[in-house]
């Protein structure tokens, strides 16, 4: 999953629909630049990677062809038919990616959301290890290609690749906080060049093994698969690297929508890849084959920089590395994304979020995780070493988020679309099943370093898991505690306080309790303000909300207003000017000056016996220290804030 970093902010929504001609071709352009960079950078490892599977006892031309024919089948069945032809169709108000899918279909199940809740948790967890493998081997990969010009091979050792790999991950990590408005243009245009030239290099090495379109019945994998038996599996691992980069394809879909999205992969990004893969094995045919006729032994090599003329693998290396970084930039700012959504839905605790363009949308810098994400990849090059010891890390967490994106799938289609089981079953299992093969290929890998990203995904899912199961126990003492805001206007009515001037704004969960802050500031100051506003926060299942349907208004009586801000998923809140502070709006207008803002602020007390275990009682309230102060959450002036509270006992 990947986010936007140069989807004009007038285009978001919906607005990429517009069918003008030079819109679609900037939003398509766009795409690539953004959506295809990761899965178009796969050629740099993948079919090297699924032969060296099949090299232990030497390579011969049916495992050339075996291989060629799985990768070439992954990427139609995986990405054309499952991905453009039927997952693309499931958006959340033209937004995808597993949380989005996630808040539809929440929404569409009711009280079996629960479900929903714990797909969406497990994609995001998965795609957190994914973000942290990309930029690593993708970069690594590319740099590795200096090793093949014969000149700079000495000057290059393993070393200096791996010091120059993470001097450009650094680089690449401390820019974040400047945003890539300013060069995100350049995005798309380096793509279109990169996609032209790796699929002329396959076009041109084609005419090394003409013989080699006949990969493209499928008979030459299956027959693969059936002949090598657990080493096929291996390779079915390994051949799953195509695809990698694919989530891609639905989770930016808000930004530049599905139409330039599809035209992309048909026309320019499916048969460059088809292309330069087919190149690859005609020209490993061809070795091989020089190889026999020499009595030579034949080894698995770095294919794709080879392909092109030792005059040109400089430049074609430059190129890699601009298209890697570009593949990573997508990724974190995916990333940056997709923890804003979990703190939206409420699976993570606030973090501090900076907008970096006031011009492009899903233009967020996220420091927290951008410095963890940092520190993910500088260990796993250091830990790794090479690009083919850590490609065994990297298809476990991205087949992992496919099984979690069919499934909720599945649900979209049965629960929003309405489709019958049957049909639902019908168009749903055999992508499920191709996803499971792949899974279970490998999960082969943990070993070799396959359990990286499932660590990572058992560490952020366990967050997840402590974080709403704390925040339960939290909601449900203070439900304990309260009274219904009725109530409370009633007695208040019979037996009014001293009144002070000005207004004070109360944020709650619930709003028609009546809220902590509220009651301890009748009970500690025993006043009340002239005017008093509860409001409640909404997330809605829809990345933005329009303007109108921003807030609703309901009187209780002449000393209390109930509203509610209602935001998408993928909005930051701004509690003041949606309120009308300082300004004057539809719905009010509110006095700076005179304008107060109340929260409840808890004190947590862990206890062995009570709620969570100690161990994660500690871990909660690491968290929930750690969070991003409210105030800057909510936009709120940090002069204008008073917190009051009590006890909980987690």
């Amino acid at each position: 999953m990947s986010a936007a970093v140069e989807a004009p902010a007038s285009e978001s929504t919906g607005a990429h629909s517009a069918s003008s001609h030079p819109a679609l071709i900037g939003l398509t352009i766009g795409a690539l630049g953004v959506v295809f960079g990761d899965i178009g950078t796969s050629p740099l490892y993948a079919f090297r990677e699924a032969l060296q599977q099949s090299a232990g006892d030497g390579i011969d031309p049916s495992e050339i062809l075996g291989v060629l024919s799985l990768a070439l089948w992954t990427l139609t069945l995986i990405v054309t038919v499952k991905y453009v032809l039927f997952l693309m169709r499931a958006d959340n108000h033209g937004e995808g990616g597993v949380l989005a899918l996630a808040a539809l279909a929440r929404k569409s199940i009711g009280v079996r959301s629960r479900i929903a809740l714990v797909l969406g948790a497990a994609g995001a967890s998965l795609f957190y290890g994914d973000a942290i493998i990309t930029p690593s081997l993708s970069v690594l990969s590319a740099m590795e290609g200096l090793r093949t010009i014969p000149s700079a091979a000495k000057m290059f050792d393993e070393g200096t690749i791996r010091a120059l790999t993470i001097v450009i991950l650094i680089a690449l990590f401390f820019l974040q906080s400047k945003g890539t408005a300013r060069v995100a243009s350049l995005f798309g245009p380096v793509c279109i060049v990169w996609f032209l030239t790796i699929g002329g290099l396959g076009a041109w090495h084609i005419a090394d093994e003409l013989s080699i379109f006949r990969v493209l019945l499928p008979t030459y994998g299956i027959q693969f698969l059936s002949t090598h038996g657990t080493v096929g599996l291996f390779v079915l691992g390994a051949v799953f690297l195509t695809v990698t980069g694919a989530e891609a394809l639905t989770a930016d879909m808000g930004h530049f929508g599905k139409k330039p999205i599809r035209i992309a992969w048909l026309l320019l990004v499916f048969p460059a890849l088809t292309l330069n893969y087919l190149g690859q094995g005609a020209f490993a045919l061809s070795r091989l084959e020089a190889a026999a006729a020499a009595g030579k032994p034949f080894t698995n090599q770095d294919w794709f920089f080879l392909m092109a003329p030792e005059s040109m693998r400089g430049p074609l290396i430059v190129l890699a590395g601009f298209a890697t970084v570009i593949a990573s930039q997508a990724v974190i700012t995916g990333a940056f994304s997709l923890t804003q959504q979990a703190v939206q839905l409420g699976l993570l605790p606030r973090m501090k979020l900076r907008q970096t363009s006031a011009s492009f949308v899903g233009q967020i810098y996220v420091p927290a995780i951008n410095w963890l994400l940092m520190i993910g990849v500088l260990v796993l090059i250091i830990q790794f070493k090479t690009s083919s010891a850590m490609a065994a890390a990297y298809g476990i967490a991205v087949t992992g988020t496919m099984v979690v994106t069919t499934l909720l799938g599945y649900l979209v289609a049965r629960h929003v679309w309405h489709w019958n089981r049957v049909w639902a079953l019908a168009a749903v299992l055999p992508f499920l099943c191709l996803d499971l093969i792949f899974f279970g290929a490998n999960i082969l890998r943990v070993i070799e370093g396959g359990w990286v990203p499932l660590a990572i995904a058992a560490a952020i899912g366990l967050l997840i898991y402590t974080w709403v199961r704390g925040k339960g126990i939290v909601r449900a003492f203070e439900a304990r505690q309260s009274i219904p805001l009725a109530d409370l206007a009633a007695a208040l009515a019979k037996r009014p306080p001293e009144r002070v001037p000005g207004t004070a704004v109360f944020l709650t969960a619930n709003p028609r309790s009546a809220p902590g802050a509220l009651l301890h500031n009748l009970k500690h100051n025993k006043v009340l303000h002239e005017r008093n506003l509860v409001v409640s926060i909404r997330t809605t299942d829809r990345p933005v909300v329009e303007p109108e349907m921003r807030s609703t208004v309901e009187r209780l009586d002449d000393n209390f207003e109930i509203v509610v801000l209602n935001y998408g998923f993928m909005e930051s809140p701004d509690v003041p000017a949606d309120l009308g502070v300082g300004g004057k709006t539809e719905m009010r207008s509110l006095d700076a000056m005179k304008t107060s803002f109340f929260i409840g602020r808890n004190t947590l007390k862990p206890e062995a016996d009570v709620g969570m275990p100690l161990w994660q009682d500690r871990i909660f309230m690491f968290m929930q220290r750690n969070a991003s102060d409210p105030t800057d959450f909510l936009k709120i002036p940090p002069g204008k804030v008073l917190e009051l509270g009590e006890q909980v006992t987690v």
